[in-house]
């Protein structure tokens, strides 16, 4: 089973992916974690992406594709994959569309999160990452507990491109760029369309049945 989770920015991709890779037994294979890995070794490379990611546009393709195709070799022998944050753009659909057969795979089904541009500004003004770990909170939705040795007030943090100036910039970026995705799977049949502005629970039990119905 190989899926595509989409959503615009802190629509809780994160989470939900990270809730049915448990589930499920899937790899989660994050562009997000991949390009913060790669900014943390402070290369090259890295310091390019903190660059673009700082002005709220997206990491160019050859980047990408290029992070991807490497995570995807190191991972050829895995159950299935849950894709967050990738494809976001035609190009790199088709791109994943290929790598998936070289590796002899394929996309199962494309989960689209639907959530308006006033609950994203909400959620980006209250989320919170732990630099230890990089789970995710909101002070609205999802508050920490403050009472462990990992996510407690010291390592939880505001990630420098959180603010409601880039969201806007990015909630347009991300609707302009990924109608043709949603057409691209729509034509296969493997688009399914989720509410994502219900609580966590419920957006998890959705994907869940969702998933359950085409694993059969």
């Amino acid at each position: 089973m190989n899926i595509v989770i989409f959503g615009p920015p802190a629509a809780g991709k994160g989470t939900q992916a990270d809730n049915i890779a448990k589930k499920f037994d899937l790899f989660k294979l994050s562009t997000g974690d991949l390009l913060r890995e790669e900014i943390e070794k402070k290369t090259a490379l890295g310091n390019k992406i903190s660059t673009i990611i700082n002005k709220g546009t997206l990491a160019p393709d050859e980047i990408m594709n290029e992070l991807l195709e490497k995570r995807l070799s190191n991972n050829k022998q895995v159950k299935g994959i849950i894709f967050d944050g990738y494809p976001r753009n035609l190009s790199q659909t088709i791109n994943l569309d290929k790598l998936l057969i070289k590796f002899d795979k394929k996309i199962d089904v494309a989960i689209r999160l639907k959530v308006s541009l006033e609950v994203i500004k909400k959620r980006i003004s209250g989320r919170l990452v732990c630099f230890n770990c990089g789970k995710t909170y909101n002070v609205f939705f999802n508050p920490p507990k403050y009472d462990n040795d990992c996510c407690n007030i010291d390592s939880l943090k505001k990630r420098d491109d959180d603010n409601v100036d880039i969201a806007i910039k990015r909630f347009n970026t991300y609707e302009s760029t990924t109608e043709p995705i949603f057409q691209f799977y729509r034509k296969l049949g493997l688009l399914r369309d989720v509410e994502g502005e219900s609580s966590i629970e419920q957006i998890s039990n959705e994907i869940s049945g969702i998933i359950s119905l085409i694993e059969g």
